[in-house]
């Protein structure tokens, strides 16, 4: 390992501060970064060993991204049938194969997926799905569709990884509020959408109660559990500014990354999350009207920030140890409506990227000709089948376990 900017006098790099930090051995972050002995430099090294290896970077597109004029089966007549007007033509496309081509705006995710690090998985969806956007959401949060789960499905992987709640900072939620996704039984999620701003919320009538409790030595289990998460908010706030203030690359307009850059920038800080959650923020993939300006847009922005991150991890040294995953809680309605645009619908494409991914398509792309549901396309691969995949295949926890039954892999990981 590289020491960068070493810290005068102690032996430890500002790098291995952030760990120790990260790591919640409480060495004084609240004042900033001081020198420190040189047994704790190697102690900081022994806490990175432990808490390195594989990221997923989850990746959500509220508001119900189109899968149709995302990965165009331009070879079936049919698409062109339900969609005279927003239907993309063949010349328009970046070719996939004889079947299907990638969205034009997509240039960014077609190079990753020429270089094998793609999968496009079709047909995605759940039995007896929810037109709402809310509802279909919470089902993919929890991974628990028309029933219900406390914890979300990262938070529940978490437990998986670390059942005895043991390594702090696992899940790290850019948000401004924490997604169901990532709710916890022994792990709190970080949660912050401005680096620089990040501290524990709180409602204006708490604050004072907790800052009396902070200030009093432990009293029970619950005042030990507040002073607990109130001090970790403390310490992972100071980590977190100083990765983003060392994170150069913020500044380069052509590296576009939307609130990808804070995850480039603590994985570059080896901070020891192994599950990020980035909802998109501003999403314009509810397209009931007009569909094609937006939708172009939002898959350009899309699709530039995802090979500008991984720009970023190869740069970092970081590229095979992280895997994004991305998908909407719905795809879109078959035909085409009367504004334009499309309805909600059913059925979705995902997409796994990374190196560690054997790039391709997986599972079998929906009938345009025998729809359901009012126009819909019939799911072809349960989304629970996705979790498994990576919860088994690149994560290396128990699938089964966090979501309550075995499903079925899609084997797309290189061995």
């Amino acid at each position: 390992m590289t020491i960068r900017n070493p810290l005068s006098g102690c032996g430890v790099s500002r790098r291995d501060m952030m760990r120790i930090g990260a790591g919640g051995l409480g060495l004084g972050l609240f004042g900033g970064l001081g020198p420190v002995p040189f047994v704790l430099a190697q102690a900081s090294r022994a806490s990175a060993a432990a808490t390195s290896g594989r990221i997923l970077v989850v990746f959500e597109w509220f508001g119900g991204n189109d899968g149709l004029n995302t990965i165009v089966p331009y070879g079936d007549p049919m698409y062109y049938k339900h969609r005279p007007t927003i239907g993309i033509k063949e010349k328009d496309l970046l070719k996939i194969d004889a079947q299907f081509g990638w969205h034009r705006s997509m240039r960014g995710m077609k190079r990753l997926y020429d270089e094998g690090k793609v999968a496009i998985v079709q047909g995605v969806g759940y039995d007896q799905p929810s037109f709402s956007h809310f509802t279909s959401m919470s089902f993919m949060h929890t991974a628990a569709p028309n029933s219900g789960n406390e914890y979300g499905w990262i938070g529940r992987t978490a437990s998986a990884m670390d059942p005895a709640g043991s390594r702090d900072n696992l899940i790290v939620n850019i948000s401004d509020s924490q997604t169901l996704a990532v709710k916890a039984e022994h792990h709190v999620p970080l949660v912050f959408i401005d680096p620089m701003r990040f501290q524990r919320a709180l409602f204006s009538q708490e604050k004072s109660v907790v800052d009396a409790l902070v200030a009093q030595a432990p009293v029970g289990d619950a005042h030990r559990y507040v002073l607990d998460v109130t001090k970790s908010a403390a310490q992972a706030s100071e980590v977190v500014r100083a990765a983003w203030s060392q994170y150069q690359r913020k500044a380069n307009p052509d590296l576009r990354l939307l609130d990808l850059d804070k995850v480039a920038a603590l994985i570059e800080a080896d901070f020891p999350t192994r599950l990020y959650y980035v909802p998109l923020r501003g999403s314009l993939f509810d397209t009931h009207v007009n569909q094609a300006s937006p939708h172009d847009r939002q898959l350009e922005y899309c699709s530039d920030a995802i090979a500008g991150f991984f720009q970023e991890m190869q740069r970092i040294g970081r590229a095979d140890d992280v895997v994004m995953y991305v998908y909407s809680e719905f795809g879109r309605r078959v035909p085409e409506n009367t504004s334009l645009g499309t309805d909600h619908g059913t059925a979705q494409v995902n997409f796994v990227i990374g190196n560690a991914v054997k790039g391709g398509l997986y599972g079998k792309a929906p009938s345009l000709t025998n729809l359901v549901l009012g126009d819909n396309l019939e799911n072809t691969v349960d989304f629970r089948q996705v979790y498994a995949t990576m919860i088994d295949g690149w994560l290396g926890a128990d699938a089964t376990k966090v979501l309550g039954q075995k499903f079925e892999t899609l084997k797309m990981f290189r061995a």
